[in-house]
């Protein structure tokens, strides 16, 4: 190896921490697609679906950059459906399926052979358009049932790449079915694997019990390709890609960006590609044949070459094995032989020539960093371009959280055969018995107990606006209900208990929480809606995003988020009287302008946590008669409304001119609360409580003239 390489492996390590390929941002994405997934689970738990999902690829395992664009791949797998590789699998009472494999049939490929659910014997008829009866007479299952499916669900959005069903270019769903035995090739993987430099011992153990998948993705071009499912050890590829160290992790990351930039100029075929699967296939093999020692920060141009002489072996082969799955060549169907010829030449090319291709690499200005002698810079793990993916993906996560609690409560609104109330115990109970199930993981753990918390301060609060609408005390229970609700974040549920505390004539005791909320809303607190709403603005608060860096608990990142406060209508005497017209903001046929995601919330009082605790305080000190803070807490407010730029940062800017517009009724500025809703409504005409506060202020005004 040239001796300038160690220098320039130390250049290039520190470039790619800079583009994000650093500990930080790779723990942080790991993190983030794994509560994701949880996410997926306990919501098909909840709907009564035995069905888990997984994020596989480069967003989920870390190893992309902004400049790569990777898309995001989940599978979905069918657990309800009992796989059997051989007869002693058969499972009573739940539709069964044998693997089949004939001397035609291709590579990692199966047929599945429907058996009867009540007795270990093949269906041997019928007309269902899903099967397909052979000349033996046996019936299998069609890998374009999923496709039909997915057609019927997504009409016209319908798109589909492989094993793929998707709506969008973005993501790709693919449905699995799941193996309960690893299959004799992927077996023999765990004999060969015993004795080579990687994977550890402690990761094939893991490796182990990974189960493997059958996706519907036939072999081009075979007789029987509507009928094969081809088999995956995805999970057990993520368990590797887990246990890799920074060095083969950016190695990835720079096979990823010459492919993208330099490997398909010289792939003519319209039909062939040398694919993201290609380069990880090369870095697994290259790991391991080469010692530990050899992936060192130092060493990493070494690292990148040795995968190159890889793919340069597999290439002058005619054959790229799989890593796992015996007897797959990941060339066929996908590199005819010239392309072959063609890409080894030019890779050949660029190793005899020092690798100097890296040095023009466009993707996220790898090329330019690099000349750019990057050495003399040391990037701090908060750095801007860190700090601000770290940030993006913790706020999304948690917008996942909160999607999933307004579905919940959105689903209980509208069910007209139980109360909210019923519903909401209902809900509570099925998820605190899940977090009892041995599936259950601490990411699911993390996402369970954010919901039940949202769902309690719903229970909690409609109990209290009951005893406030009828005049009743409070039970006495109902102080430890409010302790087991807050901390969902430091301000909506603690803002919803103050709120009670004003609508229940205790201001002092609403006070004391309003202070302790403004104590914890600083500058580094990132708000949160789950209306899946986009503020015009939708920027992140710069010390969040450093704060999510390397603080990465589930329970640390909720002290630095402000989610939204919402009422439903079942609560409304804990809100202020004012807010109740958010509840019955439609005039005419305003319902009817009413987008699908609008229809869930729009019903209910939903306001940003921090304009909230303003007004809140507003009213509160003026109940007291402590006019500074009064005047405080208006001037701050005053100063969101008036700049556009808080304002166009707002989830429910909307409400909270509202608001404001109130508090200049309360002052005796009726002209001003006027133009307040009036620019209210230029922004949003219809579904605007604004309607209402303008129409009584005008017919005040006609009936005072």
């Amino acid at each position: 190896m040239p001796a300038f390489f160690h220098h320039l492996s130390e250049v290039l390590y520190q470039v790619l921490e800079c583009v994000c390929v650093n500990p930080w941002v790779v723990k942080r994405r790991r993190d983030t697609f794994l509560h994701r997934e949880a996410a997926w689970d306990v919501r098909a738990h909840q709907q009564g679906v035995d069905m888990t999902h997984f994020h596989f690829g480069s967003q989920s395992e870390g190893t992309t950059t902004a400049g790569l664009q990777s898309d995001t791949d989940m599978l979905f797998s069918i657990n309800n459906i009992n796989i059997m590789y051989s007869w002693a699998d058969w499972q009573q009472g739940k539709d069964n399926y044998l693997m089949v494999r004939d001397e035609d049939t291709p590579p990692q490929h199966y047929l599945l052979q429907w058996i009867r659910p009540d007795i270990p014997h093949p269906v041997t008829h019928t007309d269902h358009p899903n099967y397909v009866t052979d000349s033996q007479g046996r019936v299998f299952l069609s890998n374009m049932a999923v496709v039909r499916e997915a057609a019927k669900q997504l009409g016209d959005r319908h798109m589909r790449h492989g094993p793929s069903n998707s709506w969008t270019e973005d993501c790709d769903f693919v449905s699995a079915l799941h193996c309960n035995t690893l299959p004799p090739e992927i077996m023999s993987w765990f004999t060969k694997m015993q004795h080579c430099f990687w994977p550890s011992q402690e990761t094939l153990q893991a490796a182990r019990m990974c189960p493997c998948f059958l996706v519907p993705d036939g072999y081009h071009g075979s007789p029987t390709e509507h009928l094969e499912w081809r088999i995956t050890p995805n999970l057990i590829e993520r368990l590797l890609m887990f246990s890799l160290n920074m060095v083969a992790i950016k190695c990835l990351v720079i096979l990823k960006m010459l492919k993208k930039q330099e490997f398909l100029k010289y792939i003519p075929c319209e039909n062939c590609k040398f694919t993201t699967f290609h380069c990880k296939t090369a870095l697994f093999f290259t790991l391991n044949r080469t010692p530990p020692t050899a992936w060192t920060k130092c060493r990493l141009m070494e690292c990148i070459v040795n995968c190159l002489q890889t793919i340069i072996e597999f290439l002058n082969q005619g054959e790229c094995p799989h890593f796992i799955v015996e007897g797959v060549d990941l060339f066929d169907g996908k590199l005819c032989h010239e392309c072959q010829l063609s890409l080894k030449k030019a890779i050949e090319v660029m190793i005899q020539d020092d690798m100097h291709v890296l040095f023009h690499l466009q993707s996220d200005s790898l090329g330019q960093r690099l000349m750019a002698l990057p050495h003399e810079v040391r990037p701090y793990p908060r750095d801007d371009v860190n700090a601000g993916i770290c940030g993006k993906l913790a706020r999304d996560m948690f917008k996942i959280y909160l999607s999933h609690a307004r579905g919940i409560i959105s689903r209980l609104c509208n069910n007209e055969e139980a109360d909210v109330y019923t519903g909401l115990n209902n809900e509570i109970n099925i998820l605190e018995s899940l977090t009892m199930t041995p599936r259950t993981t601490q990411y699911d753990q993390n996402f369970i107990k954010l919901i039940v918390k949202a769902l309690m301060s719903v229970k909690v609060s409609i109990t209290s606006s009951n005893c406030i609408q009828f005049d009743q005390p409070l039970p006495r229970d109902i102080w430890k209900l409010y302790s087991e609700s807050l901390n969902t974040d430091v301000a909506s549920s603690k803002l919803k208990l103050a709120s009670m505390h004003y609508c229940q004539g205790e201001l002092r005791r609403a006070a004391s929480v309003l202070n302790e909320v403004e104590f914890d809303l600083d500058d580094s607190v990132q708000p949160v809606c789950g209306c899946n709403i986009v503020p015009f603005k939708d920027n992140l608060s710069k010390a969040f995003c450093e704060y999510t860096v390397q603080n990465v608990s589930h329970d640390q990142l909720t002290k630095k988020l402000a989610f939204c406060v919402r009422f439903l209508r079942e609560e409304k005497f804990c809100a202020p009287r004012f807010m109740w017209c958010e509840m019955y903001r439609d005039i005419g046929d305003d319902v009817d302008h009413r987008d699908d995601n609008e229809c869930e919330w729009m019903d209910w009082a939903e306001v940003d946590a921090r304009p909230y605790l303003l007004y809140l305080q507003y009213l509160t000190y003026r109940g007291l008669g402590v006019w500074h803070r009064q005047l405080e807490a208006l001037l701050r407010l005053e100063d969101i409304v008036t700049s556009r730029a808080k304002l166009n940062q707002l989830y429910h800017g909307v409400t909270v001119l509202s608001l404001f517009g109130h508090c200049c009724e309360l002052e005796g500025d009726i002209q001003r609360a006027l133009h307040v809703y009036n620019t209210s409504l230029r922004s949003r005409p219809r579904n605007n409580a604004a309607n209402w506060h303008k129409q009584r202020l005008e017919l005040m005004l006609n009936n005072c003239n």
